[in-house]
């Protein structure tokens, strides 16, 4: 089946067009960007699809990445996606990012634990740790650093992610030291493609995952017996 993947959630814009039944990309684009995404994400897919050699009416499904990243960069790529589905009346499926980064490794069936860590600033991290087939050691979460590096205890980590770097410059000096260190601004557009036609639409719906509230919060209700503002 054919595959369209999509990714803005992080520090690129980029998709892809994966075949499914031949077991490759036949087409993709990805673009290095930290801000607009909105205006770049429709043209790039545009260019993939005719790279491709094919309509949307032609795809079995969409798949796209949800988070957690930057909170404005996984909406514009939720809401392509949706769109998409929507006119072409294909699903969609949503893909984490922390799966996306720890795909190539698990592929493999790799040795050393996985530590996937994207930088969610204040000294702060969204965290997963699976083992080398896949299976969870940390769930997803939100973690100071100072949490993240006690993924030390599961062995030399391969560390993935766009704040690998961070963790690996604060890896703790009695642990072994890290396996791997892939330093990537945003996970292999493929690798969206391929856990997304793994999925189930019903399992992985195409909705932000955020793992904490926007920094931006609405005014907060007034105080109960409080007097309203005076009209305008």
């Amino acid at each position: 089946m054919l595959i369209l993947a999509i990714d803005t959630a992080l520090d690129a814009c980029a998709a892809a067009v994966l075949d499914t039944e031949a077991g490759k990309v036949i087409a993709v684009e990805s673009q290095a960007m930290k801000r607009g995404h909105a205006e770049a994400l429709m043209p790039l897919i545009g260019r993939v699809m005719g790279d491709a050699g094919t309509g949307f009416a032609d795809l079995a499904r969409i798949a796209v990445t949800t988070g957690p990243g930057s909170f404005t960069g996984l909406r514009v790529g939720l809401s392509a996606a949706r769109g998409i589905a929507l006119a072409a009346n294909k699903p969609v499926v949503g893909v984490t990012t922390l799966s996306a980064y720890a795909a190539p490794a698990v592929s493999r069936n790799a040795e050393h634990p996985i530590v996937c860590a994207i930088d969610a600033r204040h000294d702060h991290v969204y965290l997963q740790v699976v083992s080398g087939d896949g299976t969870a050691l940390v769930p997803p979460k939100l973690a100071s650093i100072t949490d993240a590096l006690g993924a030390w205890r599961f062995g030399a980590p391969h560390l993935v992610g766009n704040a690998a770097k961070m963790l690996a410059d604060c890896w703790p000096t009695h642990a072994a030291s890290p396996f791997v260190v892939d330093i990537l601004p945003a996970p292999e557009i493929a690798w969206v493609g391929w856990l997304g036609a793994a999925a189930s639409p019903d399992a992985a719906p195409a909705r932000p995952f955020y793992l904490r509230a926007p920094d931006a919060k609405p005014p907060a209700e007034p105080l109960h017996g409080a007097a309203p503002p005076p009209a305008a």
